[in-house]
């Protein structure tokens, strides 16, 4: 490591105190100076710790990005629609078309085309887990739409309350990966069933961050993160995706070019009733364990360049060359020789 300037997170100097005098020098090239009488104001212990540097950058508490519902099949007019902010889950009404439940399923891809007997397809099979997650039963789980999957749709259609045909439309459901929130109604009812009919998310709110792309390598998958939230409390969070295509977005002569990071935060409950709330989020940027560390104002300038640390030793003093590391904390970490950990070291009061 290299003595010389010292800065901190972010490029901040700092100013260094040596006491009431100004640089100190050894008078040579001995690693520390004779010893001395004189006594600093106050001491401090050099600690064995782990340092952590931290970055704050801005973020937003809510429910991620919205995705379109759009209405499928011949039309109809909407007949009732979900409140906003209500969650749906498998199985059950997103809306009605004519009276008619269109109903939730969980899937990667949507269904395009009717399912009925002799229909063979990973559309079936998707099909026919959500069929079988909901209770039914008395056919196999494949990819193939038999007599006996018909049987079990008849009695789903009649529990539904709608004609009990055996065969299942585009129109009758909808997939999507999960339970869902919806966000914003796009239709009301009387509408034409077309279109988009609501915008929804996921049912747990992550924290989404527009972070500047040259400070990208400060996240990866899983880097630790804290969540401050507008009234103080922090909660912990974790980065659980980072973006790979950059945004550019220019505010009169300035750009600013981002990635889209997102954070995500186990215990729901530590957030209240917050939403669409802007926040402060911690990242960890770097992290030096078990190194020896000394508070930030017992760094002393030597003349002959680089600092050093005042050594105290009973009724005597000298100072011993450091190599400074990592800052973080008000704390900087040092390396020299016979520098160990319990060492008393001069601070200013």
């Amino acid at each position: 490591m290299r003595r010389g300037a010292v800065l901190g997170a972010g490029g901040l100097v700092l100013v260094v105190a040596a006491g009431a005098a100004a640089t100190v020098g050894f008078g040579g090239a001995d690693a520390s100076t004779p010893e001395r009488s004189a006594q600093p104001p106050a001491t401090a212990k050099v600690t064995r710790a782990t340092l952590t540097q931290t970055e704050t950058v801005d973020g937003t508490l809510g429910y991620g990005d919205a995705t379109a519902l759009k209405a499928r099949g011949s039309g109809g007019t909407l007949t009732w629609l979900p409140a906003e902010g209500a969650v749906v889950s498998r199985g059950k009404p997103l809306y009605e078309v004519d009276g008619d439940p269109v109903v939730l399923l969980y899937g990667a891809s949507p269904l395009y085309r009717t399912l009925s007997a002799g229909v063979e397809g990973a559309d079936v099979k998707l099909f026919e887990q959500n069929l079988s997650a909901l209770g039914y039963d008395g056919f196999t789980v494949d990819d193939e739409y038999t007599s006996s999957t018909a049987d079990a749709v008849e009695e789903w259609q009649e529990d539904l309350g709608i004609s009990s045909t055996g065969a299942v439309g585009v129109g009758q459901v909808a997939v999507a990966p999960g339970q869902l929130r919806v966000a914003d109604l796009q239709l009301s009812t009387g509408d034409p069933a077309n279109g988009p009919v609501f915008t929804y998310t996921g049912t747990t709110r992550v924290v989404t961050v527009d972070l500047e792309v040259d400070k990208q390598q400060l996240v990866k998958k899983g880097t630790a993160a804290t969540v401050e939230l507008p009234d103080g409390k922090r909660v912990q969070g974790k980065v659980s995706e980072v973006g790979t295509v950059a945004a550019t977005t220019k505010v009169g002569d300035d750009e600013t070019t981002t990635l889209d990071v997102t954070v995500t935060v186990a215990d729901q409950k530590a957030l209240g009733t917050l939403d669409e709330a802007p926040v402060d989020v911690i990242l960890q940027a770097e992290q030096r364990k078990d190194v020896l560390t000394v508070p930030l104002n017992a760094l002393v300038a030597l003349a002959e360049g680089g600092y050093g640390v005042q050594v105290v030793e009973g009724a005597t003093t000298r100072y011993v060359a450091v190599d400074t590391g990592m800052f973080a904390g008000g704390k900087v970490e040092v390396t020299g020789a016979g520098l160990t950990e319990g060492l008393v070291v001069g601070v200013p009061k």
